[in-house]
């Protein structure tokens, strides 16, 4: 079947994925193929001390995706989409979303980015005994009892992102498994929030006059294939105002960003690893067994299916980065020379090969906000060297390549040297893959594994989730969502692995000592420059 074939039958899935600086849509066939995209560009907004974005953001943002894609679709078929075989919605995972029992926000959203919740993150770690990272949706609804906000005792509705916008579009109040284990901890077993937590949580809350109770205020817990919901006239008109889409198709679960990252590579097996690298950077190990202890640095969540995975989840990835190529491309503006940025960042990654392993002394850290792995709660974008430094270009691109993994690194030791964590393959996937074999290469030094790097990395979680939405209606007939993703799609997907180097590898673990050790000046940084 042809594309167009395929998009008029509405033989189709779309995934639509709310990235922090990008909302990005995704049209495949059943077998996986891409047949357009579109996109929408944002950004959060640092309002009274808080990470945040406007829900009228939110739905202007999504229609205007939404619009690209069809745009798309018109330009290469020549035709209009009215209706896809399924949808699928995700979203940068975590944060808070408080809505009262007539469905009005009633507290600003807080994002992941947010770290204003360490008290309540450590009292519920303690009472738990399970790791509450300081973005998790459960330690920001503490913490808010925990400050007496007023508007808690209306609380009636806490989402995430994708759930917020999947309860917008179909009126269920419902999130898959992976992005629920960014609220609550998960029982893999009963695939569902863990009852005795969910307990001791109602009850702390109660402690504090509160007396919600969690499985009422948190949406229900889905895993992949599981019926969603569909479409409602309200939620069509939503995505589309001009009125050409049709209501009634069927959602799959709402996924976070990490379990789309997990479906994009092929890493929803036993003893596979995936990183994605973008304003945020995480690595995702699927485990076969616990972890010894409790890791503040790591994050247990789940796979789309709810097998237990090991997450490093640094705050910071490449909005440094990003800020130095702009930079550098209003350098070219200066000199006359219109810069293509895809070309830019292109040469500049390939260039940053040339430079040392170890960066030449070079030390970076693009904290833009606080950074959980480091137990840093405020960020200070901060460039170092020291007079005997290497400084050129090469290692000036090397060492903000490098430090955008560089908190995650740090987490995936712990698995890979503390926990002995097996690994069968790591894939990489984000926009920072799409110069070939650079930022691949350091992935490999840094955690010393063999990396690959799929023909749709750059294409991201807005076409993991379009692939659940695709096993919703065709896959799960054909057998697990890993099963169907080793056998109908991943089987014929191109791919180039890199093996690390040892000499690079070396220089990654010299940057990394050094990176430690340099933490004392981002602290002081915090502390100096406050204006």
């Amino acid at each position: 079947m042809s594309g167009k074939e395929s998009i008029m039958g509405g033989r189709t899935a779309l995934g639509i994925e709310f990235g922090s600086t990008r909302i990005k849509s995704v049209l495949i066939d059943y077998d996986g193929t891409v047949l357009a995209t579109g996109t929408y560009d944002w950004e959060n907004s640092f309002v009274d001390g808080i990470w945040t974005y406007e829900l009228k953001e939110v739905e202007k943002g999504l229609q205007g995706c939404y619009a690209s894609l069809k745009e798309a679709v018109r330009d290469t078929y020549g035709v209009t989409p009215v209706t896809y075989g399924a949808i699928g919605i995700s979203a940068m995972m975590h944060g808070y979303i408080a809505l009262d029992k007539d469905d009005r926000q009633i507290a600003r959203f807080q994002t992941w980015r947010n770290t204003n919740t360490t008290a309540a993150a450590d009292a519920l770690t303690a009472a738990l005994d399970f790791n509450i990272p300081l973005r998790w949706s459960a330690a920001h609804l503490y913490q808010r009892m925990l400050d007496r906000e007023e508007h808690v005792k209306d609380v009636a509705s806490v989402f995430t992102l994708a759930a917020y916008v999947h309860y917008k579009l179909t009126g269920r109040k419902v999130i898959g498994i992976g992005d629920a284990a960014g609220m609550f901890p998960i029982d893999s077993d009963q695939m569902d929030y863990n009852e005795a937590m969910v307990r001791k949580f109602d009850a702390m809350a109660a402690a504090e006059g509160y007396p919600l109770h969690l499985r009422e205020v948190f949406p229900a817990v889905l895993v992949a294939g599981d019926d969603a919901g569909t479409l409602t006239e309200e939620g069509a008109a939503l995505i589309d105002p001009s009125g050409e889409l049709k209501a009634g198709i069927p959602l799959c679960p709402p996924e976070g960003d990490a379990g789309t990252g997990m479906t994009a590579t092929n890493s929803v097996g036993v003893r596979t690893g995936n990183l994605s690298a973008g304003t945020s950077t995480f690595a995702m190990v699927v485990l076969e067994k616990q972890l010894s202890k409790l890791y503040r640095e790591i994050d247990m969540v789940t796979t789309p299916s709810g097998f237990p995975v090991a997450m490093s989840h640094a705050n910071n990835g490449t909005s440094d980065l990003n800020a130095w190529v702009g930079m550098f491309r209003e350098f070219c503006g200066l000199m006359g020379i219109e810069a293509d940025m895809g070309e830019l960042y292109g040469k500049l990654y390939t260039h940053s090969l040339g430079g040392d392993a170890d960066c030449g002394g070079l030390l970076a850290y693009g904290y833009y906000s606080g950074e959980n792995i480091t137990f840093i709660n405020e960020g200070r974008p901060l460039f170092v060297r020291t007079p005997d430094s290497r400084f050129n270009l090469a290692n000036f691109m090397r060492v903000n390549l490098y430090t955008s993994l560089g908190a995650v690194k740090l987490g995936m030791d712990i698995l890979l040297k503390d926990e002995g964590v097996k690994l069968d393959r790591i894939m990489g996937h984000g926009g920072l893959f799409k110069t070939p074999g650079v930022a691949q290469r350091y992935l490999a030094a840094a955690v010393n594994a063999p990396v690959s790097v799929m023909s749709t990395a750059s294409e991201g979680g807005a076409w993991g989730i379009a692939l659940l939405a695709a096993y919703l209606v065709d896959g799960k007939a054909k057998g697990r969502l890993e099963e169907w993703l080793d056998q109908y799609i991943f089987v014929h997907m191109e791919g180039e692995t890199i093996h690390p180097d040892p000499a690079e590898v070396e220089g990654y673990e010299t940057f990394t000592k050094r990176y430690v050790a340099g933490l004392e000046a981002e602290k002081a940084a915090i502390h100096a420059v406050d204006w």
